[in-house]
């Protein structure tokens, strides 16, 4: 004590003086003592805190993190080299920190109660607490952010190292398979160069390459997946690890682009030439003939020698003109059978079998007769029924020819206003009612009937609606009682009193009295029967020998046959003419018959004129329509055109004028061509002319057996009356179809020109001239 008194003591002690001199050093003595603790303890905390803040900087002035392995490679061994000297200093400063936690504890700031002066040794002590606990502080704060940068540096090189190795791996795997895809793109043959036949497996083997390609698709994504992550927590991709991705992303959308471009090609070339497509209908048509397409994929006809469009085909504009020489035929049922034997052999449908058809419906799946077909499906089932025919046949056929032909006359009927669609029982009626069958295997081709071979009303509407319009469509339709077929149904229906369907057997009795609806239809039959036959007979008119095709033999007068052109056509002898029964003779006719017709004529020798005109024979089961509102079930085969209102007053008058003469027994029921009309009032004036003459000469008449001249002469009368109401009749409806033909030109002419106009515009979007 007394040497640490010596030392601390500045002044000398005395012996009196010694115990109050340590009292009142005693404090000093403490003070410098803290001091030189606290001293070295600032020291150290200071140095501490510069080292830190070196480092710090130092941590801050380190490079980002590359954007290539190497790079981020070396960047990590110079960071762990940094961290392990971080490391190593840790225990020295957590040692320093302990110490000033020690020193705190020993030596609290907190301040006194009671004020002390600045100088005062304990406001000093307090005050180099205060300074020892900011500077630990700032030491342990300094210390955790360094710390804790070092390790956040680090995981985040980790993290790039790891999606910059995912990065480089994947884009060496996806240049292999980029490279093995590039070698099968450019191993594709051009699309002008392959087969026909073969675009649908292109096609497919296309689409399975595109499939296939998926995984690379994923690759690209994750890989830019991977580089978006990259530059989101700023590593920017090095140069060469950039232009490689984006030499690989070119490469990806150039192989995407040829893919699609590839597959658009085929898909193109197998809707324009493939066995759905129409390209190969191009061929027939000639120069300077062009087959165009219209949106809705109806074909239509180019002329670029008259610049005109159309929507039938060349050679069925020469069909119709050809049909056209047909309307001398008297009789409408004649008429429109060798019309429709024209157009059957035209589309040469009279080569084709029942079966062959049935077969082709059941391989085109048209069993659902409700279901409505597209233009393109009926050339697919068209382009099979010919194959088919010309495979059974063994026959050379211009299938491209027949099927746009076809076409054109489905369209026609079922399908005036160009919509490209049509029903499948409109299909399927049509190729039934002209291929070569049997007429009661036609009949028995069930289409419409449903469980246990029953029909209703409904059902049968739309058969005999579908059948109406072929002879609509050749202008017809009027002498088999419009398109009104609900009267024909009801008459079917007759068969089977009181049931809401009919049987098959039901309909076959009906069918065999020819109703007056489809009464051309067993007429076409015994046209196509007659063409091979041959009479061994002579034309009383003009004197043909034998007669070919329909024979017609006289009921009245013996030895008087008559072939079916004279017939037809209304051709007689000067000044004869028929009244009589005729029977018609499609084939070489028996004995039997002979002796049949004989007793006929020999029985009919000795009636008169009056008992034929009180028993007029018909050759068809009259149907009445006339007035007749159209049911709601009938449906309707195409939108209506601007015109179709017009057709149908048509129709209505002609309908109407048809009935009156099946209520006065008229026999006319041939076409209304002026020429005709010249006949008859060549026919009338004769007949006047000879009355006249018989009244003023009444004993030059001839006097038949029993009958008196008087009677005669009503007889003329009579048939002189119905001669001019007939005349009326005709001169009537002639002179309404003259107006409705003067509103049709116009009608027709407003809309050439709404379609040059029209064309003007859109170029070779559509027909500008319509041939009806």
């Amino acid at each position: 004590a007394g040497q640490w008194v010596k030392t601390f003591c500045p002044v000398p002690l005395h012996a009196g003086t010694s115990w109050r001199c340590v009292i009142l050093f005693m404090p000093r003595v403490r003070l410098e003592a803290f001091s030189d603790n606290s001293g070295k303890l600032q020291l150290s905390l200071q140095e501490i805190i510069e080292w830190l803040t070196a480092k710090d900087e130092e941590l801050s002035e380190q490079l980002p993190i590359g954007g290539d392995v190497g790079a981020v490679q070396h960047q990590r061994e110079f960071h762990q080299a940094f961290m392990e000297d971080v490391k190593s200093r840790g225990p020295y400063i957590y040692s320093v920190l302990e110490s000033a936690q020690t020193f705190l504890v020993q030596h609290p700031f907190q301040e006194p109660e009671e004020t002390l002066p600045d100088v005062s040794p304990r406001r000093r002590m307090l005050n180099v607490s205060r300074s020892v606990w900011k500077q630990a502080n700032v030491a342990s704060d300094l210390w955790e952010k360094l710390t804790a940068r070092c390790v956040d540096r680090h995981r985040h090189m980790e993290r790039t190292l790891e999606r910059l190795l995912q990065i480089q791996a994947t884009m060496e795997e996806l240049a292999v398979a980029l490279e093995q895809a590039e070698g099968v793109r450019d191993a594709w043959e051009p699309v002008g160069d392959l087969f026909i036949d073969s675009l649908q497996d292109h096609i497919d083997a296309t689409k399975l390459f595109k499939e296939e390609l998926s995984q690379v698709k994923e690759g690209m994504k994750h890989i830019n997946d991977l580089a978006h992550q990259l530059a989101i927590s700023d590593v920017h991709l090095s140069m060469e690890n950039a232009r490689a991705l984006e030499h690989l992303n070119n490469r990806w959308k150039l192989l995407q682009g040829s893919i699609e471009e590839r597959l658009k090609q085929l898909q193109d070339a197998h809707r324009d030439f493939g066995p759905g497509s129409q390209h190969f209908l191009s061929s027939s048509v000639q120069i300077p003939w062009e087959r165009a397409i219209s949106p809705n994929k109806v074909p239509y006809y180019i002329n670029h020698q008259a610049q005109t469009t159309c929507w039938d085909h060349p050679k069925m504009t020469e069909l119709y003109q050809a049909l056209a020489d047909l309307n001398n035929i008297r009789f409408s049922a004649y008429r429109t059978a060798m019309k429709l034997r024209h157009v059957q052999k035209a589309l040469r449908l009279d080569l084709l079998k029942l079966s062959s058809l049935v077969d082709v419906f059941r391989e085109q799946e048209l069993q659902h007769a409700e279901h409505v077909m597209d233009v393109v499906e009926v050339i697919h089932a068209l382009t099979s029924l010919y194959e088919k025919l010309e495979e059974e046949r063994s026959v050379l056929i211009n299938i491209p020819l027949c099927v746009d032909m076809c076409l054109n006359w489905l369209l026609n009927v079922y399908d005036s206003g160009r919509n490209g669609k049509m029903r499948v029982l409109s299909f399927k009626m049509s190729l039934v009612i002209l291929c070569n069958a049997d007429i009661q295997e036609k009949y028995k081709c069930k289409q419409v009937c449903g469980p246990g071979g029953l029909t209703d009303q409904k059902h049968l509407s739309l058969l005999l609606h579908e059948a109406i319009q072929i002879p609509r469509q050749l202008g017809e339709v009027a002498a088999f009682g419009g398109s009104n077929v609900e009267p024909s149904v009801r008459s079917c229906f007759r068969m089977a009193p009181g049931k809401s369907a009919i049987e098959v057997s039901h309909f076959l009795e009906w069918m065999g009295l020819e109703p007056q609806s489809v009464v051309w239809l067993p007429v076409l039959h015994r046209v196509t029967v007659a063409e091979t036959a041959n009479h061994q007979a002579r034309c009383y008119i003009c004197k043909q020998c034998p007669i070919k095709g329909f024979r017609y033999r006289s009921l009245k007068q013996f030895n008087v046959d008559i072939c079916q052109t004279c017939f037809l056509t209304g051709r007689t002898t000067k000044g004869k003419k028929l009244h009589y029964p005729i029977m018609e003779y499609y084939t070489p006719t028996t004995s039997g018959e002979k002796m049949r017709d004989f007793a006929k004529t020999l029985k009919n020798k000795f009636r008169s004129k009056q008992y034929f005109s009180k028993h007029p024979q018909r050759g068809y089961l009259p149907v009445q329509s006339v007035l007749e509102v159209e049911s709601s079930e009938t449906p309707c085969s195409s939108p209506r055109l601007p015109h179709a209102d017009t057709h149908s007053r048509i129709e209505h008058f002609a309908s109407r004028l048809a009935e009156m003469e099946n209520q006065n027994c008229s026999f006319f029921t041939d076409s209304l061509s002026p020429d005709e009309s010249l006949v008859l009032q060549g026919e009338y004036r004769r007949l006047k002319w000879k009355h006249e003459e018989a009244a003023a000469s009444p004993q030059l008449l001839e006097s038949g057996p029993g009958s008196p001249a008087g009677q005669q002469d009503q007889e003329l009368l009579a048939e002189a009356r119905i001669l001019r109401q007939h005349k009326t009749r005709l001169e009537t409806r002639m002179q309404i179809l003259e107006d409705h033909n003067k509103q049709l030109e116009s009608q027709l002419c407003r809309l050439r020109e709404l379609l040059l106009q029209g064309g003007t515009r859109t170029g070779k979007s559509g027909p500008s001239a319509l041939v009806s």
